[in-house]
C-alpha cells in the first residue's frame, strides 16, 4: 500500500489560556478594578438597605401628620352631631383632606370603631377592619399594615372634642405602592452615581497601573523577585565597592566591599555621607563635588579609584576600586627602576675604576693603586657610617643609604643634618620609611638637573614623637598651593605608566593625621621647599638592655662593602 498523501503542515493551534496575569501592570490593574467595583457595590448596597426603611418611616410620619391635623375639635363636633352618611359633613371634610394631601384614604371613626368617612362610601357605617383600640385609648399609631384598600403606611390619631374627651379616631393611609415607586425611582440615579464613581475609579486605577508599568518596565512579580535576588548576589559578590546615594546625599545602599574599603558598617544605610566619612576629598568625590573619571581618593591607608554615575531620580551610584596594592607595587617599580639606573651607572663607573686600577698596576704604580682603591672604598663606607651614626633603625638607614646613591647618580647631594639622631625604637618602621621615601623622592625630582642641587634630611625626637624635616634647593611651593599639594590626585608631573600621580603627599599627611600629627610645607632656608612631618607616639619606651646601633652599623657596613 502506498502511504497516504500528506498535506502541508498545519500550524499549531494556540489555545487561549485563562488565568491570573503575570505582569505587575495587569495584576495591579485587576486588583484595583476589583477593589473599586467591590467598594462601589458595597456602598450602593449600604445606601439602599436603609433607604427602604427611611421611605417607610417618612410615609408613616406623613400619614400621622395628616391624621393629627385632621383630628380637630370641629370635626369631633360634627361627628357627635350628625349620623354617619355618604353625604354628611364628616365624609365631605375627610374627602377634601384626602384629595388635597394625596393620601390613599382618610377614615374618621367613632368610639366604637364605626366609620363615618371612607373613599368607598359603601364602607361608611361599618366597623373598621383593623384594631382601633390603641388610637381610641389616646395613643398615636404608625404602622405598615393591610386593610380593605390593600397594604399602606398608616398613621392614627385620637379625635378629641373641645373638652378633651376622646370621641373617636382618625386613620390616614399612604399607598404603599407609591413608597415602593419612590424607592425604585431612586435606584437609577443611585446606580448612575455608582457607575460614575466606578468609572472614575477604573480610570484612576488604569493611570496608576500604567505609571507602575513604566516604573517596573512591564516586569512580572517573579521577574522582580529574581532581579532583586540577583542584584543582592551581584552587589555583595563583586570585588568592587558600590555605594548608592539618594538626591539628598544619604547612603541608600552600600555593599560588603564598599564597607571594607570605606571602613563603614551595615548601619551606614540611611545616614548622610558627610556624617559617615567626614569632610575631605573622599566625601567630595562620592557626593559629586569633584567631577571626572577614575578619581583618586585616599581613605585611611587605602588608595581608591572612584567613578560616579548619576541616576534619573537625582541620586547616584559610585563604584570604588582598591588600588592600594597596585600603587605600592608601582612605587616599588619606580624605586626599582631608579636603583637599576643607579646600578647601571655604577657599573660603568666601576668598569672605569677597574680600567684605571689595571693601568696603574701595569705601569707598576703600586702605591698610587693602593691609594686609589682606599679612596673609592672610603667614600662608600663614610656615607654608610654617617647615616648609621644618626639613624639607628636598620630599615630606615638602609633606605637613606640607597637614596644617597641614587641622588649622587642624579647629581644631587643628599645629606643627613648634623643635629639628626633617631634611636632604634620605632613602633612602625615601615610607616616612617613610606613618609621619608615619598618626601625624598619628591625633593630629588624637584632639584634634579639644577646646579648645586642639594637635599637635606633632619630626623629628631621629642619624647616619643618623631619630627622629620626634608628641605631642598628647588623652586619651592607657592603659598597658594601649599594645601593643594596634599590633596589626592594633585600633581605637577606627568603620570607614570602604572597609574596616577598625586598620592604620595596625600598618604604622608594621612599617615601623620592618623597618629594625631601633622604634615606641612613652608619655604626652606635655601629658598626651596621644606616639609615638616610630626608623628606622635612613633617611638616605643626605651629598654636599658637594648643596643641596636652595632646591628644597624653592621648591616649598612656590609651593604657599603
Amino acid at each position: 500500500m502506498s502511504p497516504a498523501p500528506t498535506g502541508p503542515a498545519r500550524p499549531p493551534v494556540r489555545r487561549l489560556r485563562l488565568g491570573w496575569p503575570r505582569r505587575v501592570f495587569s495584576q495591579v490593574l485587576l486588583m484595583q478594578l476589583a477593589v473599586a467595583t467591590g467598594v462601589t457595590v458595597l456602598a450602593t448596597g449600604l445606601f439602599l438597605a436603609p433607604l427602604s426603611a427611611q421611605l417607610d418611616d417618612q410615609a408613616m410620619r406623613r400619614a400621622l401628620a395628616i391624621a393629627e391635623s385632621t383630628a380637630s375639635p370641629r370635626l369631633a363636633a360634627e361627628l357627635t352631631a350628625t349620623p354617619p352618611s355618604a353625604g354628611g359633613p364628616v365624609q365631605a371634610e375627610a374627602e377634601r383632606i384626602r384629595i388635597s394631601t394625596g393620601a390613599e384614604y382618610v377614615v374618621v371613626m367613632d368610639g366604637r370603631g364605626v366609620r363615618w368617612s371612607h373613599p368607598d362610601p359603601a364602607q361608611i357605617g361599618r366597623r373598621v377592619s383593623t384594631d382601633p383600640s390603641t388610637a381610641l385609648a389616646g395613643h398615636e399609631v404608625m404602622e405598615i399594615d393591610s386593610g380593605t384598600l390593600g397594604r399602606s403606611a398608616r398613621g392614627k390619631a385620637p379625635l378629641r372634642d373641645a373638652g378633651g374627651r376622646i370621641v373617636g379616631a382618625v386613620s390616614v393611609g399612604i399607598e404603599y405602592d407609591s413608597v415602593r415607586a419612590r424607592l425604585l425611582a431612586a435606584i437609577p440615579g443611585l446606580l448612575a452615581y455608582a457607575g460614575g464613581a466606578l468609572a472614575v475609579g477604573a480610570l484612576a486605577a488604569y493611570l496608576i497601573s500604567r505609571r507602575l508599568q513604566r516604573r517596573t518596565h512591564d516586569l512580572a512579580f517573579s521577574d522582580i523577585s529574581a532581579l532583586l535576588a540577583e542584584r543582592e548576589a551581584m552587589l555583595h559578590g563583586i570585588r568592587e565597592g558600590v555605594v548608592a546615594l539618594d538626591r539628598a546625599g544619604a547612603v541608600r545602599l552600600v555593599n560588603d566591599e564598599a564597607q571594607r574599603l570605606l571602613g563603614l558598617g551595615p548601619e551606614a544605610a540611611g545616614r548622610p555621607l558627610e556624617e559617615l566619612l567626614g569632610p575631605g576629598r573622599t566625601a567630595d568625590v562620592l557626593a559629586g563635588r569633584v567631577t571626572g573619571e577614575d578619581l583618586v581618593a585616599v581613605q585611611g591607608h587605602r588608595v581608591l579609584i572612584a567613578n560616579r554615575m548619576p541616576t534619573h531620580d537625582g541620586g547616584a551610584v559610585v563604584t570604588l576600586r582598591d588600588r592600594t596594592e597596585l600603587e605600592r607595587l608601582g612605587r616599588e617599580l619606580d624605586s626599582t627602576r631608579g636603583l637599576i639606573d643607579a646600578l647601571r651607572a655604577q657599573d660603568h663607573e666601576h668598569a672605569n675604576r677597574l680600567h684605571t686600577l689595571l693601568g696603574l698596576l701595569e705601569l707598576e704604580m703600586h702605591e698610587e693603586a693602593v691609594e686609589f682603591v682606599t679612596e673609592v672604598v672610603g667614600v662608600h663606607r663614610a656615607t654608610a657610617e654617617q647615616v648609621t651614626e644618626k639613624v639607628r633603625d636598620p630599615l630606615l638607614a638602609a633606605l637613606l643609604v640607597g637614596k644617597a646613591t641614587v641622588a649622587a647618580e642624579r647629581g644631587v647631594s643628599l645629606r643627613i643634618a648634623p643635629e639628626s639622631l633617631l634611636p632604634d625604637r620605632l613602633v612602625d618602621p615601615r610607616e616612617l620609611v613610606t613618609v621619608v621615601g615619598n618626601l625624598v623622592d619628591n625633593a630629588l625630582d624637584a632639584v634634579a638637573g639644577a646646579p648645586g642641587a642639594r637635599v637635606e634630611v633632619a630626623l629628631g625626637t621629642r619624647g616619643r614623637t618623631v619630627v622629620l624635616t626634608v628641605a631642598d634647593t628647588g623652586p619651592g611651593v607657592p603659598e597658594e598651593s601649599r594645601e593643594l599639594i596634599f590633596t589626592e590626585g594633585w600633581s605637577t608631573k606627568e603620570p607614570p605608566s602604572h597609574g596616577k600621580r598625586g598620592l604620595g603627599l596625600a598618604l604622608v599627611r594621612r599617615l601623620a593625621e592618623r597618629r594625631g600629627g601633622s604634615a606641612v610645607v613652608a619655604s626652606g632656608p635655601d629658598g626651596g621647599a621644606e616639609f615638616t612631618v610630626v608623628l606622635p607616639d612613633a617611638l616605643s619606651d626605651p629598654e636599658p638592655s637594648a643596643n641596636p646601633v652595632p646591628a644597624a652599623a653592621e648591616v649598612l657596613g656590609e651593604a657599603a662593602r
